[in-house]
């Protein structure tokens, strides 16, 4: 440094008395005065960190309250499906001793699983054949079809209720689809109703699946199955399937279609147009149904019971109860999903 600066520096008030920054002596400076601060000062301090603290409580109760409103929202649309199916809470209707038409629902795939399954269907039957103001019982179809063993189960339990209540007509109203499992069960009643554009028939049986031996064999994956018995895996989408095995469960299809066939002639008797395309599996309107004799008249369950004469029906049909619905919506999604790929089903 020059003369000159020095003079300068020593000259200038405010850099002549400056002296180095002490970290320490500023740390005891804050300190000192943070105890020297009156309690009105800390206690303000203290009571609005309080205040902030509650506030984020109370927010993360409120947003916490409304994920937990969501998700039941949520579970409880895929268990009731409506505001109306958890408003009707009621396991069975009451009878009446008003005349009626007694009406038993058969809707959606037959399954045991499902809502039409023979135990429930057949319980709703069995009130309203009971019913001392049924003028009449309406089977109000509208499925796909589905499972031949829940299919066989309802036609034979109607049957037996005919039996046992001569007086009572029984009708089959089809609505959309009545189609395979849904009309083996349609033909259990004495008359038969669709309206023109209704779909049904599908007089067959069907079995599906998927081979993926050689995708599996691309990518290097090796199968390891073991059974005791030589043909215990032949139905294995991972494995092949030889001739003699095909030839088999083609019988096994068969005889259930034979079974299926069986019951339509029972059920609809010299009403059946001899054609025997009517057994091979195709659907028909509700105006070529009645052509064929599948069906007796088109209409709808309002017309019959304009026909009938009553003012009012009831639907016998038992509703599953909450827990049911649960239990079936999410614990048998992958149990139906395997049924559909392997089991043999009436199903259009």
């Amino acid at each position: 440094m020059s003369d000159d600066d020095k003079q300068t520096t020593a000259k200038d008030p405010w850099t002549s008395q400056a002296q180095p920054v002490d970290g320490e002596a500023i740390k005891k400076m804050s300190k000192k005065n943070a105890e020297e601060a009156p309690p009105e000062k800390w206690m303000q301090a203290w009571a609005k960190e309080v205040l902030l603290e509650q506030k984020r409580a109370r927010r993360g109760r409120f947003i916490g309250g409304m994920f937990r409103l969501l998700v039941t929202l949520v579970i409880v649309v895929l268990v009731f499906g409506s505001g109306r199916e958890l408003l009707s809470l009621s396991d069975e209707a009451k009878p009446t001793d008003t005349p009626h038409l007694a009406v038993v629902e058969i809707k959606g795939a037959l399954s045991s699983e499902g809502r039409a399954n023979a135990e429930r269907v057949l319980r709703g039957a069995q009130r309203a054949f009971s019913s001392s103001g049924a003028q009449a019982v309406a089977l109000r179809i509208n499925s796909p079809g589905g499972s031949p063993v829940q299919a066989g189960q309802i036609y034979e339990g109607i049957r037996k209720l005919r039996e046992q209540h001569p007086e009572m007509p029984v009708y089959a109203v089809i609505e959309d689809l009545g189609a395979s499992g849904g009309y083996y069960v349609a033909v259990a009643a004495d008359h038969l109703i669709a309206d023109q554009a209704s779909l049904l028939g599908s007089i067959g049986v069907v079995s599906g699946g998927f081979a993926f031996k050689e995708a599996i064999e691309r990518l290097g994956i090796e199968r390891r199955v073991f059974t005791s018995g030589e043909n215990k895996a032949f139905l294995d989408p991972f494995s092949d399937i030889d001739e003699e095995q095909s030839e088999f469960w083609q019988g096994v299809l068969d005889s259930i279609h034979q079974q299926f066939i069986a019951r339509v002639k029972e059920g609809r008797g010299d009403r059946l147009a001899d054609d025997p395309k009517i057994f091979s599996g195709l659907v028909w309107s509700g105006e070529l149904a009645l052509e064929l004799g599948l069906i007796d008249e088109l209409g709808s369950l309002y017309s019959l019971q304009a026909d009938l004469g009553v003012e009012r029906s009831v639907n016998y049909t038992p509703e599953p109860s909450p827990w049911e619905r649960l239990e079936r919506r999410l614990g048998t999604a992958f149990k139906a999903a395997l049924v559909e790929l392997m089991a043999p089903r009436l199903q259009n």
